[in-house]
């Protein structure tokens, strides 16, 4: 039996620029969806030489965190906690959601190339041990608020697992969902598509969801691309994403083109749990 999830947002913390952004953004969401925070930072073997050049050790990497949750929490007016573990990263970041019951995971990245101490392609590993939505930030500051969320929409009957939390998000926010249908020129895959977006539609229309669509174009480069530079034209604070992987770990490159989009749009990756043989999308 799953365990229940709290309102907790979790976010992992290596104490780097682009960590510290993700602290922000979590905190000030927190506020905004009244959660609370608790920051994680995990002491391994690829950290050891990081921690001896900059002679931290359990003690000061505490009173590190403390002030950095007193800060947020002074700030943002929310609960902010932390947690100090030992060993593999992304088992303690496993372990450490499952106890907690996190809803949200908020890490920051570099980019899969480049300086890299817990995030980077990392990151990709994060996502996959966890069954928690989590979102991606980069270096590029926070605004308060997500108004405008892109939400792409394929053929994948596991799509329907992204609409409760755009429904929740946006309903938080008082956001208007952008739906990007990708184009299918096969009748079969497009008669999907177009009964996917439908059935997304009358749940929006349902819970009083702002919502637009415009489908893809085949004629204007990939659809990752596609979703990307829409984003950036609507001026986008969140692209909502799936993550097709397999069994391997191996990420799809229209999933890694997403999370690591240049213009460093927050990213969430509903990370799709295994359903019954009944369908959501009656095709």
């Amino acid at each position: 039996m799953e365990k229940a999830k709290n309102d907790v947002i979790l976010i992992p913390t290596d104490f780097s620029e682009v960590c510290q952004n993700a602290i922000e953004h979590g905190a000030s969401i927190a506020a905004i969806m009244k959660y609370r925070v608790i920051l994680l930072h995990v002491i391994n073997k690829d950290t050891d030489k990081y921690l001896d050049e900059e002679n931290l050790n359990e003690d000061v990497i505490s009173e590190k965190l403390e002030k950095i949750a007193n800060e947020a929490s002074n700030k943002f007016n929310v609960q902010v906690e932390y947690l100090i573990k030992n060993g593999d990263l992304f088992e303690n970041i496993k372990e450490a959601s499952d106890k907690v019951g996190a809803k949200l995971i908020m890490i920051g990245t570099h980019g899969k190339v480049g300086f890299q101490k817990i995030t980077g392609s990392y990151v990709l590993k994060v996502i996959s041990v966890t069954n928690t939505p989590t979102i991606i930030v980069q270096k590029r500051q926070y605004t308060e608020g997500y108004n405008n969320i892109v939400f792409p929409i394929t053929a994948s009957t596991q799509d329907r697992q992204k609409v409760t939390w755009a429904i929740n998000i946006a309903k938080m926010f008082n956001a208007t969902v952008h739906m990007i249908p990708k184009f299918e020129s096969g009748r079969f895959y497009k008669n999907r598509i177009m009964s996917i977006t439908k059935q997304i539609k009358n749940l929006f229309d349902e819970f009083g969801v702002k919502y637009v669509d415009k489908v893809s174009s085949p004629t204007e480069g990939n659809f990752a691309k596609q979703v990307v530079d829409y984003a950036v034209q609507n001026e986008a604070e969140l692209i909502m994403t799936l993550v097709n992987k397999d069994k391997s770990l191996f990420f799809s490159s229209w999933d890694e083109k997403i999370i690591y989009n240049t213009s460093q749009i927050p990213v969430i990756c509903i990370n799709p749990i295994e359903t019954k043989k009944t369908t959501w999308a009656r095709y």
